[in-house]
């Protein structure tokens, strides 16, 4: 296959990178490398996958140095020209949309990279895929949009209408979105709701980051809702297996569809929604034990009162993934903190 991976500098789509051509096929990677977070650690998962990052200038196509199957490009994709370029001369198969601004806090203060990111340049994706006859669009959305769910767990035929943040409104959109361009010009979309991932070479504004380099600063980590939250953790390689597999499994239409079925992550249209989780919720305090356990430290804990945008649960029923691709996400939490804490060790030259 031959598959473009937006985002992929980024956390989710590295990985995915190295999946797709560890599994021999040929890989086109684009990422505008904004400094939402450190540009550094996004460089250097690039120069890990032999792109060196001296060498990049805008919209210039890289091959890595070793690996001739993969191509960087640094480009934004609300950059329309270019994107549609992109998409003429490569001929793709395959794309897997991961580029998004992420974050729901910072929603709250940057609602414009919100927009520009995760509405704008998700139309470009749709129009390009469209117009170039991509074979199936997988997306990134995210277990953000149950919003004021209460039902646990959260299954992807439950009502997403209410939600809590841009940040979750935004990937609402994009199903919406996909849903239109899947019903009036038959484009085979997924959309796979991301819980709470984590791992190697992962964001420093989440979690086990944050919460990680404080610890070892000897600096308090902040517990929200005074440390009463439950999330349901995803190892990053439960992630990719469940986005590589999706990929080969592509949505048909269903003229037995009926909207009175309520099953809302399907359609008579080449479209469906799952969830990816490890659907074993881990309450925030148990989170911190185990990095506790890794680092060999105690944290120092300030506890708070839940932030704006935030839910105090999250949990994936992920039957349909299960029924569908025959994939269940299993990597204990105790597994995938050792995993993160041996790279930030190594990444950060800490002995």
């Amino acid at each position: 296959m031959n598959v473009l991976v937006t985002g992929a500098a980024g956390f989710i789509g590295f990985h995915t990178v190295n999946r797709l051509l560890q599994d021999g096929h040929k890989v086109v990677g684009i990422d505008n490398l904004n400094n939402y977070y450190d540009v550094q650690l996004k460089c250097d998962r690039l120069n890990n996958q032999g792109i060196m990052p001296r060498k990049l200038v805008q919209n210039a196509k890289i091959t890595s140095e070793t690996n001739k199957n993969y191509t960087f490009q640094q480009l934004h994709i609300a950059d329309k020209n270019q994107l549609q370029k992109l998409f003429a001369d490569e001929k793709f198969d395959y794309v897997v949309h991961l580029a998004a601004q992420a974050g729901v806090r910072y929603s709250l203060i940057n609602p414009d990279a919100y927009i520009e990111s995760n509405i704008i340049s998700f139309v470009n994706i749709l129009e390009c895929c469209r117009q170039h006859s991509i074979q199936h669009l997988v997306y990134a959305s995210s277990s953000s949009v149950y919003g004021l769910n209460e039902q646990y767990p959260f299954k992807t035929t439950d009502n997403t209408d209410h939600s809590i943040s841009l940040y979750g409104a935004t990937k609402k959109s994009n199903e919406l979105m996909a849903h239109t361009y899947s019903h009036l010009f038959n484009l085979p979309t997924t959309g796979l709701r991301f819980f709470t991932a984590y791992g190697p070479w992962g964001r420093p504004d989440m979690a086990l980051f944050l919460f990680t380099q404080a610890i070892i600063e000897g600096k308090p980590i902040q517990l929200y809702n005074h440390g009463k939250m439950l999330r349901d953790f995803t190892y990053v390689d439960d992630i990719v297996e469940g986005v590589v597999r999706v990929l080969s499994h592509i949505p048909q239409q269903n003229p037995a569809w009926k909207t009175e079925g309520l099953d809302i992550s399907a359609s008579s249209a080449p479209y469906k929604i799952y969830n990816i989780g490890n659907n074993a919720p881990v309450n925030l305090l148990d989170f911190v034990l185990a990095i506790e356990k890794e680092l060999n430290l105690t944290a120092i804990k300030e506890m708070l009162p839940l932030q704006a945008g935030d839910v105090p649960e999250t949990y994936a029923d992920i039957s349909d993934l299960v029924n569908d691709i025959g994939y269940k996400p299993s990597t204990s939490i105790q597994y995938g903190v050792k995993q993160f804490v041996n790279w930030y060790k190594t990444y950060y030259h800490i002995h």
